[in-house]
């Protein structure tokens, strides 16, 4: 190596001296490491150190080697539905480039920048060889891995044959399908070698950040996902990660925003292999204990977040336009810090037109055959084709449903004409899951056991339309597509809300025309997500059940003890759905189940008494203040603290459902703020259901107690017409249109506003009888909340009912006028 290729290297660049500018140069991928190591650093975005070999190089390369008129005469023609034929080529092409190897003098570069890494790092410091085209991460042509990486590379034998089967990479059979999509010629796009200084996540963990939801384009979060290893697994979707969110707008004015985490399985993790049969790398099972807990903690969790949005609002800056960030991290095992290992922008939710919003919906269901994590929001059916190997790639046909472990950017070609993808392994920021949101098509992933639960031919709806979950319905199932046109739709003055329980919709249905969240159902987040009874989280003692028992383990194992895996899940279903109606007013209902509700929790047999009446029995208020729940209503309070506190999300109402005194009324506002939540502070109120005659009866009293109230149809009707509402019997008189209930709805409405308070409405009788709409918006209510699906024709009747009344007026105030 002599002085001249150190003072002038030809074909070398180091990440301080390339920028975003640079992608002809030196690829989408070594411009973005380079640009945030140069501008970022000083801001606390950690990116190793590194250099690019340039695209100077590789066309250096089969020039000088005579190979290039070679494989122009190899690709000439090809043809990338012809599966079999694309291989052939591109397999010759591949072989060319790896036996004319890496010319001398662009060799000598590479080396001496290589031993000028090891200056820093140490003799023989382990790099990644990463592939860089210069065509890729660009905003109209960025597909999930096109070309190779190697990993753990040591020493000058090991790097020359990294960087020879970099260049070969470009000529992978998804390359070569690829660029024919995007308009590319074969020999038009040249590629880049990033080298740089690996971070020892082999002994620590890493993932994909998004800084929006790859699910909706909901913009407000950060999106983590994390695993134990090497990154490879989380990418190529070989595990099923852990997820973490974080709020944008709250964490940017110093909140610990960290509003939801999932625990994924993380069951193997990729390691440095001690380099036997010439491996580098080689997967590991993780211990059950390991598996069981979350690999971030909340610290490193918002450290990633800083970083991720200094990277978003730079890019930002640059383009003058929002620009969402894809984001690879690793952790240091034997440093303990984050780093930033590539960036590029997002190309499928960011650029997603919004003007109409779209739901897909299934009109029935059938026996579920499979399940995991739902990517996107459709529906599609079709014959099931079971791919375990590359080899049987040429067997799959348009339409059909690919099904497999997982998926690789080799498979690219099938899946491009697959109606849905479902995997066994991988999370939403798995291949599979990029690749199908790019191409816009559902997918299942992380099933565990879609490969052994389904047979090739088995007609089956794969449906990702029912929130986070993903399910493979059997047989061909009727659905229809909902479209609504957010342009020009008018908003009424009445408040329109909507009812919401599963915070995994949260997100999805904010994009609906809405002032927030009327009714937000603890219930759901209790029952689905949490599982166990409160008090056999505090109390396990209680609990004689050992199979229960051993369940309750599992489900805290991640926490410090069952008090926190209470209070954080609670406080992480709230916060999602605070979060994505922020700042409008959430109002959350405290828990409401029936004794017999409860019992059915894990451990819940315990604590519960047997009632005859459960629905008239010991639920809602009466239950907060008393010994037997009120340590449980205190994880409840500890819950709601932590959102509006915690995470800075101030915009969630507590609301106090079947209330049945005055008396009983102070008692709860009094256990409230020996929990920390005190009516006024913090701008702190407090609502009250209004759903028992008492209520609206003493709604002068119940007035001093609460800021307001809220309309509960069905129990309101059941205790008026003295009809148990879930009886057979007595259904067809159960009618929210009573002249009786109308009258306590008016009174309701009419008293809160005589007591300066918010009046509104949360059941259903709305919706499913838009009379009563009408009725209660000509009583002046301040909001009408229904479910999601309503939402949008109680809206467009209210508006018209709006536009009534002032037609009704103007007419009163012309006849005024004439009279005098």
């Amino acid at each position: 190596m002599g002085s001249v290729a150190e003072k002038h290297p030809r074909y070398i660049r180091w990440f301080k001296d390339i920028g975003i500018d640079d992608v002809p140069s030196v690829g989408g991928k070594n411009a973005s490491l380079g640009e945030m190591y140069r501008e970022l650093g000083e801001e606390g975005v950690n990116v190793p150190n590194g250099f690019a070999v340039t695209a100077e190089g590789y066309w250096h390369m089969i020039s000088e080697t005579g190979v290039r008129e070679e494989m122009e005469r190899a690709l000439d023609g090809v043809d990338k539905n012809d599966v079999a034929d694309l291989a052939s080529r591109g397999s010759r092409v591949r072989e060319l480039i790896r036996n004319a190897g890496i010319p001398d003098d662009l060799w000598a570069e590479i080396a001496e920048a290589y031993d000028r890494l090891c200056d820093q790092y140490g003799k023989d410091t382990d790099v990644a060889v990463r592939s860089s085209a210069t065509a890729e991460d660009l905003p109209s042509a960025s597909f999930a891995g096109q070309q190779e990486t190697f990993l753990n590379v040591r020493g000058h034998d090991a790097l020359r044959e990294a960087c020879t089967g970099c260049f070969a990479s470009l000529f992978t059979d998804r390359a070569i399908a690829y660029r024919i999509d995007q308009g590319f010629g074969q020999m038009d796009v040249g590629l880049s070698i990033g080298i740089m200084k690996m971070v020892r996540s082999d002994l620590a963990s890493s993932g994909v950040i998004f800084t929006l939801d790859t699910e909706t384009g909901f913009r407000d979060v950060v999106f983590i996902t994390a695993a134990y290893g090497l990154g490879e697994n989380v990418v190529q979707g070989a595990v099923n990660p852990d997820e973490y969110y974080v709020f944008k707008p709250t964490f940017r004015q110093g909140s610990r925003a960290v509003i939801r985490k999932k625990r994924g399985d993380k069951e193997k993790k990729l390691i440095y292999s001690d380099g036997g049969a010439g491996r580098r790398t080689e997967n590991v099972e993780v211990p059950e204990g390991d598996r069981l807990r979350f690999c971030l903690t909340d610290d490193e969790v918002l450290s990633l977040a800083s970083s991720a949005l200094k990277i978003e609002e730079h890019y930002s800056r640059k383009s003058g336009n929002p620009e969402p960030m894809d984001i690879e991290w690793a952790k240091d095992g034997e440093t303990g810090e984050l780093f930033i290992v590539q960036s590029r922008p997002e190309t499928v939710q960011s650029r997603r037109a919004v003007d109409v919003l779209e739901n897909h919906v299934l009109d029935s269901r059938s026996k579920v055959l499979s399940k995991g994590r739902s990517v996107g929001s459709k529906i599609a059916s079709g014959k099931v084709r079971i791919i375990t190997d590359k080899t049987q790639l040429s067997t799959f046909r348009p339409g059909e449903i690919l099904v497999s472990v997982s998926t690789t950017p080799d498979w690219e070609p099938v899946m491009k004409i697959a109606a849905a993808i479902v995997t066994d392994q991988g999370g939403r920021t798995s291949h599979a899951a990029i690749v199908s949101r790019e191409l816009g098509i559902p997918a299942v992933v992380g099933t565990d056991d879609a490969t052994r639960s389904l047979h090739d031919g088995d007609v089956v709806t794969v449906s990702c339309a029912e929130g986070d979950d993903g399910f493979v319905y059997e047989g061909r199932l009727p659905f229809h597509v909902e479209r609504i046109d957010l342009g020009g739709m008018k908003r009424p003055r009445t408040e329109m809300m909507m009812n919401l329980g599963n915070p995994d919709e949260a997100f999805s249905h904010s994009f609906i025309p809405n002032d927030g969240v009327g009714l937000a159902r603890l219930e759901f987040i209790i029952g689905s997500y949490i599982r166990v009874h409160p008090m056999a989280l505090l109390h396990p003692e209680k609990v004689k059940d050992r199979q229960e028992l051993e369940g309750i383990k599992r489900l805290t194992a991640a926490y410090p003890d069952g008090e926190a895996y209470f209070v954080e899940s609670l406080a992480h279903g709230i916060a999602t759905i605070a979060a994505a109606f922020y700042p409008k007013e959430v109002v959350v209902r405290m828990s409401d189940l029936k004794s017999n509700e409860y019992a059915a929790l894990i451990g819940g047999s315990a604590f519960e008494p047997k009632e005859n009446n459960p629905m008239l029995g010991f639920r809602g208020a009466s239950r907060y203040y008393s010994d037997q729940y009120r340590e449980g209503f205190g994880l409840e309070c500890r819950a709601i603290r932590m959102v509006r506190e915690d995470m800075g999300l101030r915009n969630v109402v507590p609301m106090i459902p079947f209330c049945r005194t005055v008396e009983e009324a102070k008692k709860v506002v009094e256990e409230m703020g020996r929990n920390g939540l005190v009516r006024g502070e913090n701008d702190l109120r407090l609502y009250i259901m209004c759903e028992i005659p008492n209520n609206f009866l003493l709604i002068d009293e119940f007035s001093q107690c609460f800021d307001g109230f809220s309309v509960g149809s069905n129990d309101l009707t059941q205790l008026v017409l003295g009809i148990d509402r879930d009886s057979d019997i007595l259904a067809k008189e159960f009618d929210e249109r009573d002249e009786g209930v109308l009258k306590a709805m008016s009174l309701s409405v009419r008293g809160a506003r005589r007591n300066g308070r918010h009046s509104g409405i949360c059941g259903q009788a709305p919706a499913d009888h838009p009379e009563i709409a009408e009725f209660l918006v000509r009583e002046g209510i301040d909001s009408i909340s229904v479910d999601p699906d309503s939402l949008m024709n109680v809206t467009l009747r209210v508006v018209r009912t709006e536009e009534a009344l002032e037609r009704e007026k103007n007419i009163e105030d012309e006849e005024g006028r004439r009279k005098k």
